[in-house]
């Protein structure tokens, strides 16, 4: 999977049924910690249309560039001359009756569910609260995942890496 190319850029798509705070959160955290190495990609399988304003904001006091974020369907990356992906990451929550989008074709592929801190109920505080522990939740799973050593790892290996960043710590091996 990985080529032996310190240069090569890998694309990471990360995708849930609304793209409106998890995947662009997640897609705003690996454009800041990819370093040219990783750029960061964002869809949904039913797209609300916009990007939540929780998320907006805590992207924004968090001094993430936001002007390029926004809602989009995962055909963007379907049509002809959109970017082949390295890696695909669902980031939908199946414990929560979601239902994840799947992704064709030969990127790696790992389901790392994360609460939609968009569908929470409480004061507005407790929501922020919602959307700033997800955040946190994401930034530590994508900054592990970019120091893995790409390059090294075969494709099983690699594999298993991933799947195992999805368990909770207290699985992990």
């Amino acid at each position: 999977m990985p080529e032996n190319d310190n240069r090569k850029v890998y694309n990471v798509l990360f995708l849930c049924t609304g793209n409106s705070a998890r995947s662009i959160m997640a897609e705003a955290i690996v454009e800041r910690l990819g370093q040219g190495r990783f750029k960061g990609h964002s869809a949904g399988s039913h797209p609300t249309g916009q990007v939540h304003p929780y998320a907006l904001d805590l992207l924004q006091r968090l001094n993430h560039p936001t002007a390029a974020l926004h809602s989009k369907s995962w055909d963007v990356f379907a049509a002809p001359g959109a970017p082949k992906m390295d890696f695909v990451f669902t980031v939908c929550d199946n414990a929560a009756g979601e239902v994840c989008p799947l992704w064709p074709g030969q990127p790696m592929l790992a389901h790392w569910p994360f609460r939609d801190p968009a569908a929470v109920e409480g004061s507005e505080i407790e929501k922020r609260q919602v959307f700033a522990d997800v955040y946190g939740q994401i930034h530590n799973r994508v900054s592990i995942f970019m120091n893995l050593p790409l390059a090294t790892l075969d494709k099983l290996s690699l594999q298993k890496n991933l799947d195992e960043m999805a368990k909770p710590a207290t699985e992990r091996a």
